[in-house]
Parts: C-alpha cells; sequence; structure tokens
C-alpha cells in the first residue's frame, strides 16, 4: 500500500475525517488511523447503547466489569486481582468494592494469615443479578452483529484477536 492509499470505507465518520486529513496531507498513510479510529468509535458507540441495561440495574459498566469478574472466575479475588482483570487502578476498584458491598452484591473477609488482604466473593444477590443482566447484554451484541455475516464475524474476531495479542505484549497489559 502507498502512502495516503488507505483503506477507507466510503460512509463512515472515520472515513470523513481520513479523507479531511488527505486533503490537509495527501502524502500521510493514514491507515493506522482508520482501524484504530474505527476500532475506538465502535467501542465508544457500542458501550452507550450496552449501559442500557446496567442502568435499569443501577450499575455502571466499571461495577458490571466487577462483579462479571467475580462471577467468571468462580472465586474469590483480593482487589489487586479484580484491579488487574479490569483493567482498573486499586483506588477505584476499592470505590467500586465499597460501593457493591453496601449495596449486598459482594462480600470481602479478612485473610487469616495477612490482616492487609482481603478476599472478594459474590454474594447470591450480586450472582443472581449477573446471571439476569448477562443475557440481555448478549442479546444486545447479537442484534448488533446481525448485519454482518457468520463468516465476517469469525474473521474480525481473529483479527481483532490478533491486534489485542499485539497490544498487549507490547504495552504490557496482563492476558486474561
Amino acid at each position: 500500500m502507498t502512502a495516503g492509499s488507505g483503506w477507507t470505507a466510503t460512509g463512515d465518520t472515520v472515513a470523513k475525517v481520513v479523507r479531511q486529513w488527505r486533503t490537509v496531507h495527501p502524502d500521510l498513510d493514514t491507515a493506522p488511523m482508520e482501524i484504530i479510529g474505527r476500532v475506538n468509535r465502535c467501542a465508544a458507540l457500542l458501550q452507550q447503547a450496552e449501559d442500557a441495561p446496567l442502568r435499569r440495574a443501577g450499575l455502571t459498566r466499571p461495577e458490571f466489569d466487577v462483579l462479571g469478574t467475580l462471577r467468571r472466575t468462580g472465586h474469590e479475588l483480593t482487589p489487586s486481582d479484580i484491579a488487574r482483570e479490569t483493567f482498573s487502578s486499586g483506588a477505584a476498584v476499592t470505590k467500586r468494592l465499597k460501593l457493591l458491598t453496601e449495596r449486598g452484591l459482594v462480600e470481602r473477609r479478612g485473610d487469616t494469615r495477612d490482616r492487609r488482604v482481603a478476599h472478594v466473593r459474590l454474594t447470591d444477590a450480586g450472582r443472581d443479578l449477573v446471571d439476569a443482566i448477562l443475557p440481555e447484554q448478549l442479546a444486545y451484541e447479537t442484534a448488533v452483529l446481525s448485519g454482518v455475516g457468520t463468516e465476517r464475524q469469525r474473521e474480525l474476531a481473529a483479527a481483532l484477536g490478533e491486534l489485542l495479542i499485539q497490544l498487549e505484549g507490547r504495552l504490557g497489559s496482563p492476558r486474561l
């Protein structure tokens, strides 16, 4: 691919931005912008819409991520474990755990050997809430992807998986 040739689709908002940059700097290869811009735009749009079931349950996306992490791992985690799994700061996790504990969705217990360490687990109410919300989230995601054929979905998932492995390796993020 030559500089400036790019892979732009014609009708999305990123295509418009790329065309504007090509007008100003026709010698630049905008291919990275075309991918990263679209990934970022898709993520922002998906998060806006996906948060509706969470809002109805009185949860924020980060709070649901904590609950979902506890549910999918199936065992107690320390706040540090949760921070790593959710790509959050320790302070942010502490704040979320406080709110979730007050709502009766998680329980904390101290470590018998080290009083500085806490172990967090879902309560029955927390598990039930995650189990109730998750199908609604997945139904939404299925509807969003319904315009893309099954084979293209597999290709997209594989390509995004390759990108994620590259980014996690370079940026030092933990692999889940």
